[in-house]
């Protein structure tokens, strides 16, 4: 038996324990909670909400975008019962008062990770300096298109500035409008190495991980969850709250790359 399948049948085991302790003795009737997420959770949420309604009746519907899409569509006006998008946009709904207030809970952190075609050569991205030099020798790189909100894109558009290397990297980057765009570039070879959120690139089978980002220009999203003020679906939506941060969930985000 491996590490990995030992981890997942103790993240199982765990699992319903946690889900014992949060339905124990509660009244709270069976509810349809609209969830609003951000992507980069995608993996981890779809692996932890079957065992949340099968153990609590509530039936969630999740809708996924990157953080920016959720925070407009959300402003917009679309209508949800629980919000989970990076702090800084929560704090921002929480200051509105299109959340409820009360303590910032992060659930799970994420870094930017580097991926290559799979069996191709990987970058040396050991320090900052190798990572600058990699970037200089690349052919060609890629990540998401800052404009379209995702944090991963944001951060990388400044941190090549900040490293010096904008102007040089600028006629070799290839901004992706959406991650399915993303990843069959480099998947394919026309693009030699790609940049994501750690949790997305491990869900990938087309391309490969080849490691994170070096811890000193590092940049980790924290992503927070917030009860919609006016639903009525609230005590289902703190329900789920508590079961995303319990232990047991934690384990599951570890397992799909959070930390």
């Amino acid at each position: 038996m491996n590490r990995r399948t030992i981890l997942n049948i103790s993240a199982t085991i765990a699992l319903g324990v946690a889900l014992v302790s949060i339905t124990a003795g509660s009244t709270v009737t069976a509810a349809d909670i609209k969830l609003l997420c951000a992507v980069a959770l995608h993996r981890a949420i779809d692996a932890l909400i079957p065992d949340f309604e099968k153990s609590t009746g509530h039936k969630v519907t999740v809708a996924y975008r990157n953080a920016g899409a959720i925070a407009d569509r959300f402003q917009k006006g679309e209508a949800a019962d629980l919000v989970i998008n990076t702090a800084p946009l929560m704090g921002q709904l929480r200051a509105q008062g299109k959340v409820l207030a009360g303590d910032a809970i992060i659930i799970a952190k994420v870094g930017v990770g580097v991926f290559v075609r799979m069996g191709a050569a990987k970058p040396d991205i050991s320090s900052a300096d190798a990572f600058k030099r990699s970037m200089l020798a690349a052919r060609s790189v890629t990540y998401p298109d800052p404009v379209g909100g995702g944090a991963s894109g944001i951060y990388m558009v400044n941190l090549l500035e900040r490293l010096g290397v904008a102007g040089e990297m600028k006629p070799k980057t290839k901004l992706s409008p959406s991650a399915k765009v993303l990843y069959a570039s480099v998947a394919s070879g026309d693009i030699e190495i790609g940049f994501n959120q750690i949790s997305e690139v491990l869900a990938q089978p087309t391309v490969e991980f080849a490691g994170p980002l070096p811890s000193g220009i590092q940049n980790h999203t924290q992503f927070a969850p917030g009860m919609v003020t006016g639903s009525s679906e609230t005590e289902a939506a703190r329900a789920l709250i508590t079961f995303l941060s319990s232990p047991a969930a934690q384990t599951v985000l570890k397992a799909k790359g959070f930390e």
